[in-house]
């Protein structure tokens, strides 16, 4: 039989009420720390690997194990002439952020990517080359962080480009001469431009031949104020302030 006095009592006073508040208050304790952590594993695991981790010709989107791909050139008449970055280049950068105490791993890409090198016989030597990004186009899993690099982190209308120009010869045939597996590695210094801002900066990179052409991949380590660069700190987000821009790069002669 039901008691006339406990049904005249208000809600607050009753104790399912209070046990049902108590759970759903638990709840969403508990999902308020264990989704940013499920996040951050779905996003690390997700998260491309650096071209760094590829042979050139792996990176670059070929086969490993192909016929003339993946090792060294020939000879050092074969890399002597003019180059251009071709289709199925890309290029980009990896960050990591702090989202509600867990670490995640963002990176962004795009295959807007032009460039011109040139490798003269002296040596032989990369005497000249530059490599342009299309910022605008640089894509990671969110369309929102997106948004907010091409417009508050970097003002994609007033500097829609970022660039690269090497600033000295790269001697090659040092690099050849001491290459000892299926690609050589070269230390490229030069110039970085994004935001409108230049800075002296050097760029660790592999090439191995690509079929008929060339495969460069590499990296070079960023700090985002040094390019007017705002990394976000959101309170329950925070951008770190220091990066890595990628690329990888498929050059065919002429």
């Amino acid at each position: 039989m039901t008691d006339p006095a406990a049904s005249r009592r208000p809600w607050y006073a009753r104790p399912l009420p209070w046990v049902v508040t108590a759970l759903v208050v638990a709840l969403l304790a508990v999902a308020a720390f264990a989704l940013p952590a499920i996040y951050a594993r779905s996003q690390n695991a997700g998260a491309p690997e650096s071209f760094d981790s590829a042979e050139p010709a792996e990176a670059a989107g070929e086969s490993p194990g192909t016929t003339g791909t993946g090792g060294p050139p020939a000879g050092a008449a074969d890399l002597v002439g003019a180059w251009r970055v071709s289709e199925g280049s890309q290029a980009g950068y990896r960050v990591d952020e702090v989202l509600n105490g867990n670490d995640v791993t963002v990176v962004g890409r795009t295959s807007k990517v032009t460039g011109e090198m040139t490798v003269e016989d002296s040596g032989p030597a990369l005497a000249k080359g530059t490599v342009t990004v299309d910022l605008a186009s640089v894509k990671t899993d969110s369309e929102r962080r997106d948004g907010y690099f091409s417009s508050r982190a970097i003002d994609t209308k007033a500097h829609p480009q970022a660039s690269f120009t090497l600033g000295e010869p790269v001697d090659l045939g040092r690099a050849l001469a001491g290459a000892t597996g299926d690609s050589i590695e070269l230390e490229l210094p030069g110039e970085l431009e994004i935001n409108g801002q230049k800075k002296p900066l050097t760029a660790k990179a592999r090439a191995g031949v690509d079929g008929g052409g060339l495969s460069l991949t590499g990296s070079v380590p960023v700090t985002w104020a040094d390019f007017d660069v705002a990394a976000p700190n959101l309170g329950f987000v925070k951008v770190e302030d220091s990066g890595t821009v990628e690329f990888s790069l498929k050059l065919a002669k002429g």
